[in-house]
């Protein structure tokens, strides 16, 4: 193996030794140091980098031991490999207790020196490797699904940095549609349970005789229907994360159960008797002020209290409105890749009302308006967006009404029906006309006549099927 890159440095108090090391490393092509005791050897660490370190254990002064120990504190990227006597193959335990790549015998011959260095540095490549992908997917499952650069957001960001590396009950309060679980994804990405499960549970869509079975599992027999063991979040969350969405819907009988977990990290499954312990990180996440909830006695204090340990408050989109532009941006450009797609250009009209728009849904509503923008931008612009809420609450698209003569809100109001049919039927023109209670034709005819892109001639036949 040629390596004219890899620099080591030999730290060996014999002589001779240090000389056949030197002659060796250097005729492979290794870039060479020599020094003749730990601490010249840390003198020279500190002036430059290394990738290898290859010391004896025995010597004057600081010993190889010592000297790995310090190493691995200080500069842990570099290999460290280490050489004993044939009778003191006791310190090549403790040297690869302490952190040793690998270790040597002597007297050391040139082909187990050579197999031992390069199987350690192909080691540390592959660890390299994989640190690259973590960071590749630490962006791709972490803040990079979180997209904003103002004040609001940098404080956010700052906020997951401090407590990620941590153990602590995280709470995370905002309003519905502010990103509270791709925080707590982010948050666990950052961590060192990274690599064990992240587990999600909605506390508001399961009653209570079904949540607390959810939560922590039951026993076979435990109730009518349960005909097995069944094992509970906090089972299929052990060494991670379990995120509570929505905690402040948990019912007081629950909740006293989940503080008993949070204190004293044990709890039973439903019907069994046996104690298990809890070793996942719990991240509360909830849209209501849990304060006023403690006061109006509808959440136990002293549960609001062990959860009120590090709170991260997600701003809603209106006070962040500078985050739009590169939200409209990274939206589009999922659901374009998604539909196999340009992304559409997006018409300075169109912003401007989307900046105006006062977000009740936050993020989330506005992912769904653009979503449906992308559906029917088919000439590859998004002219106009109606903002108004259309029945259902779900935002609508098509002509704003406000001040029109009767027959212009007549079209307008024809155009958002003709429109939300299509967006219902994700497109299918012969589904969006049964909606309409209207002939195929009929509908062509009326896309025409209101100018919305897409006519039979084009979009999808009546079993979803391109005809482009």
């Amino acid at each position: 193996m040629s390596a004219p890159l890899v620099r080591i440095l030999v730290a060996e108090d014999d002589r001779a030794v240090r000389s056949a090391l030197h002659v060796n490393l250097e005729k492979a092509g290794y870039e060479t140091t020599l020094v003749v005791s730990a601490e010249e050897a840390l003198d020279r660490l500190q002036g430059r980098s290394y990738d290898v370190l290859l010391t004896d254990v025995r010597m004057p002064g600081m010993d190889g031991l010592a000297l790995l120990q310090e190493v691995r504190r200080r500069w842990p990227h570099t290999v460290v490999l280490v050489m004993t006597g044939y009778g003191n193959v006791e310190d090549a335990v403790a040297a690869m207790k302490s952190g040793a790549e690998d270790y040597l015998i002597k007297p050391v011959t040139k082909a187990e020196l050579l197999m031992v260095l390069e199987r350690a540095l192909e080691s540390r490549a592959l660890r390299d490797e994989v640190s690259s992908l973590r960071r590749e997917m630490e962006t791709r499952f972490g803040f990079a699904h979180i997209v904003g650069t103002t004040e609001p957001m940098q404080r956010v960001y700052s906020l997951i940095h401090a407590v990620a590396s941590t153990h602590a009950l995280v709470l995370l309060q905002g309003e519905t549609g502010t990103g509270k679980e791709l925080v707590a994804r982010a948050i666990h990405q950052a961590s060192a349970r990274r690599d064990a499960p992240f587990v999600r549970v909605n506390c508001a869509a399961l009653p209570d005789t079904l949540l607390e079975s959810e939560l922590f599992g039951h026993e076979k027999g435990a109730f009518t229907g349960a005909i097995r063991n069944q094992p509970g979040r906090f089972d299929q969350a052990q060494g991670g994360t379990l995120l509570l969405d929505e905690i402040g819907d948990l019912s007081p009988a629950v909740q006293v159960k989940l503080l008993h977990v949070l204190e004293n990290g044990e709890y039973q499954r439903l019907g069994g008797r046996e104690t298990l312990r809890a070793d996942v990180r719990v991240i509360a996440a909830t849209n209501k002020d849990l304060r006023q909830e403690v006061h109006g006695g509808r959440f136990r204090k002293d549960l609001f209290y062990r959860l009120d340990v590090f709170t991260i408050r997600i701003p809603p989109l209106r006070e962040r409105r500078d985050d739009i532009p590169a939200l409209v941006e990274h939206f589009l450009a999922r659901f374009s890749a998604r539909d196999e797609r340009p992304p559409p250009r997006i018409a300075p009209r169109a912003m401007q009302r989307l900046m105006a728009h006062p977000w009740p849904g936050n993020v989330r509503e506005l992912e769904h308006v653009l979503e449906r923008a992308v559906i029917l931008a088919a000439s590859g612009e998004i002219v106009d967006v109606d903002l108004q809420e259309a029945p259902g609450g779900a935002p609508s698209i098509g002509p704003a009404t406000e001040g029109l003569s009767l027959p212009d809100h007549l079209r307008a109001v024809e155009h958002r029906l003709v429109l939300e049919a299509l967006v219902q039927a994700g497109g299918v023109q012969a589904r969006a006309a049964r909606r309409l209670g209207i002939s195929r034709s009929n509908l062509s005819y009326r896309l025409k006549k209101l100018g919305i892109a897409g006519s039979p001639e084009g979009g999808l036949d009546a079993e979803g099927e391109s005809r482009d």
